[in-house]
């Protein structure tokens, strides 16, 4: 990943990013080519030496059957939100300034091990369940749910564990500009309704 000095995301960021309940790209080279799929993941950073993302696939899609060549890849993708010159200071001032887009992402590489086991299957479904369901006032448990019920969900899942070799991370929130174009950019997101990527622009600019 093209990464300025400026734009390397700090551990923060980084944090933020394997952390929060959401999902991530996982991208295998295999013998069919690239495949690619959108899935859930929890973050445990006891495994391994920097960790790894639990998953799981639904067992109908070949990409947890294909053979992976080398490492996979999960891009893990924050806030991101186009920037608009026009809550620049330095607009006013001389004029050149001109769009961009911020965002903050990581690529993920590790190895990819698969696990069709109902007991590892059932306790990653339960800590991905228990992460996302922790900001509502009444949340789903699996145990909400009959056991037979959960029993035949769990047959149509492969589990899916990337224990993690290397991460290539990214911040891109205006560390570029000057502060004046800053507190710019941070109020006209809020004032867009974008309150997380306000917010990643804050947290950077206090970095």
């Amino acid at each position: 990943m093209y990464t300025p000095a400026h734009f390397e995301a700090g551990s923060d960021a980084l944090s933020d990013l394997l952390t929060r309940p959401a999902a991530a790209n996982l991208v295998t080279m295999t013998p069919q080519g690239l495949l690619a799929t959108l899935l859930p993941f929890v973050y445990d950073p006891s495994i391994g030496e920097r960790g790894a993302l639990l998953t799981h696939v639904a067992r109908n899609n070949a990409q947890w059957s294909e053979p992976v060549t080398g490492e996979a890849l999960a891009i893990l993708q924050g806030a991101d939100a186009y920037i608009s010159p026009s809550w620049y200071a330095s607009k006013a001032e001389h004029g050149r300034v001109v769009p961009t887009w911020n965002y903050s992402t990581a690529h993920v590489y590790g190895n990819l091990v698969v696990h069709d086991d109902p007991a590892w299957l059932a306790g990653q479904v339960r800590r991905l369940t228990d992460v996302n369901e922790a900001g509502f006032d009444h949340p789903w448990s699996v145990d909400d749910a009959p056991e037979r019920y959960i029993s035949g969900q769990l047959r149509a899942i492969v589990g899916l564990e990337l224990v993690i070799t290397r991460i290539e991370a990214k911040a891109k929130l205006s560390q570029n500009r000057p502060d004046a174009d800053i507190g710019g950019v941070v109020a006209g997101l809020a004032a867009r309704g974008q309150a997380k990527s306000a917010a990643d622009v804050e947290r950077a600019r206090r970095q």
